[in-house]
């Protein structure tokens, strides 16, 4: 018994100077592995008689936990030591001016996004998110979507593998799921725009599997489509920073929303480039519509005391039409020399004081 106990204090004492985690892990082997030194004594057990093991026996697995505990300790404490040692040799003085050679570029979906979020702030909406993975009834049910619209389809949504239940998770395909999760979380007035990721089975030239997507929803008692259609022309006028833009409001189709339109600006084409705010032609830029009473009520809300319009736009499209990219598909090349050409200042953040853009 008391070469054990000298056993475990030579050990432990080892263990303490250890000063590197290549020296611990030596240490280790040397007293725990197939041929270390309390493995050995393990081993001795079958040589002994019954009295012999029943003493022995607890007293060596005591043993073997205490040092194997002592070296966890040991290890943790050299982790947290080499993680402050390395954190400490690679700080940035973020104090120092950044260097031109060095500083990157800020993505035209990025800086369009935030264009948008300064324009609508500056109209008194907050910004609302949600999860890129939804489920039916957020994403299509409560959407007013008939059980047998193709959008529920697999060549059109991507789809997760079927639960237990049947049921299936997707990614969803637009960002209204989140107008969908405030209705039913949050007492009107509702004034809310929601920046995000969508997802839909598409790829060419002007569409990508993964995309994004800025919509806007107004709940309160008065909101009608003048309220709509006075909204979105302040906003493009305010994105495209033109004092005057042709409007156009054609009659369509959304589950969500009744009446539902679609929104076409004027514009003209010079050569390769498009001018907006003259011209004959016209180019239609979002949906839009007054909340559907079906969606209202499944959320809870009365549609005899509440109504309300939404509208959904894409934020890579309105990129493209305003800082003239031709390939939607170069927003996700990660090509820098790209970045380099189409990107922007990061210290140049939007606001409606200075100017959106450069």
């Amino acid at each position: 018994m008391n070469d054990i106990k000298k056993l475990e204090s030579d050990l432990t004492a080892k263990i303490a100077t250890a000063d590197t985690e290549a020296a611990l892990e030596e240490l280790r082997v040397g007293a725990l592995g197939k041929k270390g030194v309390v493995s050995e004594q393990m081993k001795s057990l079958g040589k002994m008689s019954p009295e012999e093991r029943k003493e022995m026996g607890p007293a060596l697995n005591g043993l073997k936990t205490r040092i194997a505990e002592a070296i966890e300790t040991k290890k943790a404490t050299l982790e947290e030591a080499a993680l402050d040692a390395r954190l400490a040799s690679e700080k940035v003085d973020v104090t120092l001016p950044v260097r031109p050679e060095v500083q990157g570029k800020i993505h035209p979906v990025s800086q369009v996004t935030e264009e948008i979020v300064a324009i609508f702030s500056a109209m008194g909406f907050d910004v609302a998110e949600g999860p890129d993975i939804e489920d039916d009834f957020h994403n299509f049910t409560a959407l007013n979507f008939p059980s047998d619209h193709p959008a529920r389809e697999m060549h059109d949504t991507f789809f997760f593998e079927p639960k237990e239940d049947g049921s299936r998770m997707l990614l969803r395909t637009h960002t209204s799921p989140v107008q969908i999760r405030t209705m039913m979380t949050q007492k009107p007035p509702i004034r809310i725009i929601i920046p995000g990721r969508t997802f839909r089975c598409d790829s060419d030239q002007t569409h990508t599997p993964m995309f994004h997507q800025v919509e806007g929803l107004v709940i309160d008692k008065e909101a009608n489509m003048g309220h709509l259609k006075g909204t979105l022309e302040a906003f493009v006028k305010t994105y495209f920073e033109i004092d005057d833009v042709k409007t156009r409001f054609r009659p369509h189709f959304f589950p969500f929303t009744e009446p539902s339109a679609e929104m076409d600006i004027g514009y003209e084409r010079v050569g390769n480039e498009i001018r907006f705010g003259q011209g004959s032609d016209w180019m239609e830029i979002l949906g839009c519509g007054m909340v559907h009473e079906n969606v209202l009520k499944n959320c809870g809300l009365d549609p005899d005391e509440y109504q309300g319009f939404a509208w959904g736009m894409g934020v890579d499209r309105l990129a493209m039409l305003k800082y003239g990219i031709p390939d939607l598909r170069d927003f996700f090349a990660a090509d820098a020399r790209w970045l380099e050409h189409y990107g922007f200042d990061p210290l140049d953040q939007p606001n409606l004081a200075t100017g959106l853009s450069r």
